[in-house]
């Protein structure tokens, strides 16, 4: 897949459209700026009749929620707002039933729908309770983080997280629309917009090696805004659908996407989802760097390949190493039990997606647990 304009919808500058092809469950994301003033008229157009329960947080609804809500009243869709403490510690039960509650307290009905306006734990949890409520409610997402929009928001998956690990509680349920806003992004924190390249580079480097090398000369444009961000959004959105397309319900290629990821989710838990310490964007740079590293010392990458994507993810401001993350670590053991409890462990052995380079990512299953005991035990030593 190489850099190209996405489909528009006319030669103005309507929303490029990228669609995800899964038959009945089909849909359109939609990426460009103002969807937000226009999100009332799209949901009725798409969902024609429906009530929506607005799921967001309360940092979001500050810049945003008034927008939505006179969009919506302009055309006519009746709403009920409910409003989230921000950060990764709402995605977990207590606040997972005080939204069922909510939605059922406003009456919705099963062919009512939920809007998840917000960044991956809004729509995360927001869709878990679309999937939920009445045995399933359609949703609409309206991503606001860079990450969200390139990723989470794409593909169905929903879910919380429990003390065992991330993501663990959950279901697939895929949205009716998306609506990528990327006027949003122009109040993102930097940490946040670099936390969400992240997950965008992620698709260069598991089968896409040309769209990286076009990351590593227009990575500056992506972040100043423009026709490039939307552009490296857009790319990053085919990639994914391409790949929900093939394999919906993660039972083979879709694991590709978890690149850096079980990396990526131990860190998260050592540390509590303490988004201060760590947010998510974060685990995965440092997760794919070392999927990198784990894959040369296993003979399988070449070492140049590392070097140079740790070298672009810290051109950007990302963390590389679990150095970089304040704080005490606990020893290799305590990564190893985190990681039996990922969602991609079978009969009890340990999945990993490994690359022979970048662009070259391939699922790699019954990782050798003594092999990779042995590499963090060398990473957490580095940190002296």
């Amino acid at each position: 897949m190489t850099p190209q304009t996405a489909t528009a919808e006319t030669e103005t500058e309507a929303p490029l459209r990228v669609p995800v092809a899964l038959g009945e469950r089909s849909y359109d994301i939609l990426i460009g700026r103002g969807l937000v003033e226009d999100a009332g008229a799209r949901i009725a157009e798409r969902l024609p009749r429906s009530r929506v329960a607005i799921v967001s947080d309360e940092t979001v609804a500050t810049h945003h929620l008034e927008r939505l809500q006179a969009s919506l009243e302009a055309a006519g869709v009746g709403f009920a707002t409910i409003l989230l403490p921000p950060g990764e510690a709402s995605k977990r039960f207590s606040v997972y039933e005080t939204v069922c509650d909510r939605v059922l307290e406003a009456r919705l009905e099963r062919n009512d729908a939920i809007v998840a306006l917000g960044g991956g734990v809004v729509g995360d949890l927001a869709g878990f309770v679309a999937a939920s409520v009445r045995r399933g409610m359609p949703f609409v997402q309206m991503p606001t983080t860079l990450l969200s929009q390139v990723d989470s928001s794409v593909g169905g998956k929903t879910g919380i997280n429990v003390r065992h690990g991330k993501n663990l509680i959950g279901a697939f349920h895929q949205p009716a629309l998306v609506l990528a806003d990327t006027a949003t992004l122009d109040t993102l924190p930097p940490r946040e917009f670099r936390a969400g390249y992240a997950e965008t580079v992620k698709y260069g480097l598991l089968g896409d090696a040309s769209f990286f090398a076009w990351l590593e000369e227009n990575h500056a444009a992506v972040f100043a805004g423009g026709a490039e961000r939307e552009e490296a959004i857009a790319i990053s959105c085919r990639a994914k659908a391409a790949i929900v397309a093939e394999d919906e319900f993660e039972t083979g290629a879709r694991a590709l996407l978890n690149l850096g990821h079980t990396f990526g989710h131990a860190l998260e838990a050592i540390v509590a989802y303490d988004g201060t310490r760590l947010v998510h964007g974060e685990g995965v740079a440092i997760g794919m760097r070392l999927a990198f590293d784990f894959s040369v010392r296993l003979g399988l990458c070449p070492p140049q390949d590392r070097d140079r994507v740790a070298a672009h993810l810290a051109s950007v401001g990302l963390p590389t190493h679990i150095s970089d993350i304040p704080g005490q670590m606990p020893p290799a053991e305590s990564f190893l039990d985190i990681m039996a409890q990922d969602k991609k462990v079978s009969r009890g052995a340990l999945t990993f997606i490994l690359v022979r380079g970048i662009g070259d990512a391939f699922i790699e299953r019954g990782v050798d647990p003594a092999a990779l005991r042995d590499f963090l035990t060398d990473e957490l030593a580095s940190r002296s």
